[in-house]
């Protein structure tokens, strides 16, 4: 919970005036998203979690995993997960991060349109250059169908803390 508070305190430039990121890892919130997914995900560290492993990788084919990696080993997954990610959603600049965390969770089929999904309404009015969307971001809070409140606690944190109006 303390690095969640530091990112209240943290002094950024406005993202108006600076490019959008080259990579996550150059994301000057890059630290705090990652923090985020794993205080949320927590370590899935048991073959109950299958076929996730780690903070939320899903396993790929063919990938060997354990579930005795070390903590810092999910770390490492998790970043290399967020930076593939980052790097569909870079073209949307400021709301590059806010976009790769949530797809973390939720897939970026899903918001991108692609597997049989439409491309999402949030996508959509983030491409007509309406950055209105707290709505349909907190939006992803559901599972099979049902609303759940802790989904929508997570989405309003992200939404807090990686948005940069």
């Amino acid at each position: 919970m303390a690095v969640l508070a530091v990112a209240f305190s943290a002094r950024l430039p406005a993202q108006d005036t600076v490019e959008t990121p080259a990579s996550f890892h150059d994301d000057p919130k890059a630290e705090l998203a990652v923090e985020l997914v794993k205080k949320y995900e927590g370590l899935h560290d048991s073959p109950d979690y299958y076929p996730y492993y780690g903070y939320g990788h899903c396993r790929l084919e063919g990938e060997k995993l354990s579930y005795d990696m070390t903590e810092a080993e999910a770390e490492s997954l998790l970043r290399k997960d967020l930076s593939v990610r980052y790097r569909l959603f870079r073209k949307f600049g400021k709301d590059a991060l806010l976009l790769t965390v949530l797809s973390y969770n939720v897939g970026q089929g899903v918001l991108l349109g692609h597997g049989g999904h439409p491309k999402s309404g949030l996508v959509r009015k983030l491409e007509a250059g309406n950055r209105d969307i707290y709505r349909e971001y907190i939006a992803y809070c559901r599972y099979k169908g049902k609303p759940v409140s802790s989904i929508e606690r997570r989405r309003k944190m992200e939404f807090l803390l990686l948005y940069e109006p």
